[in-house]
């Protein structure tokens, strides 16, 4: 089967450095490439509640398709928690097969905590990030590369880019 498109999945809990990856992979990718930020599509475009069965699901499933049908690249990027998403997980593995390149940040929760207070002021903190928190959270049946905390986003970008290349 020949497949039109690569997808990149970036993954991990809040504050890990998955937006931030993302958009630079989305930067440095030809112009034919999709990003889809969790965050957009779920609250900013459908104002939906996260949990297992989403209203956001069936949008991320079209979107999936329309990348896999339109494009050099897909990027799917956020928390995306394992269980909840597993259907949009097995959507993404019918339609690219082998050509996902998965990435989870299993970062330590104290340094999601450190990364938040020192970049954002909003109406959540410790407490609330804490509710959300999934440790090791990976899909199982996509192989992911494993980002820690020691890498720098440098490293994160050359990881990847040598992987979807390669």
């Amino acid at each position: 089967m020949y497949f039109l498109s690569k997808l990149i999945i970036i993954r991990g809990n809040s504050d890990s450095g998955k937006t931030t990856l993302a958009k630079e992979i989305h930067n440095r990718l030809p112009r034919n490439t999709l990003l889809i930020p969790q965050d957009t599509v779920r609250r900013d475009m459908l104002r939906v509640k996260d949990g297992k069965s989403t209203l956001g699901l069936p949008l991320f499933k079209d979107l999936l398709l329309y990348g896999y049908q339109n494009c050099d690249y897909v990027i799917l990027e956020g928390i995306l928690n394992a269980e909840w998403y597993e259907p949009l997980f097995k959507e993404a593995q019918n339609l690219f097969g082998n050509a996902i390149y998965a990435y989870y940040f299993d970062i330590p929760f104290e340094v999601t905590v450190r990364r938040h207070k020192q970049r954002h002021i909003s109406s959540f903190g410790e407490k609330q990030m804490r509710s959300w928190w999934k440790e090791k959270d990976y899909i199982g049946f996509i192989p992911e590369t494993k980002f820690s905390n020691e890498l720098s986003l440098a490293d994160e970008i050359d990881i990847i880019m040598k992987d979807i290349k390669g």
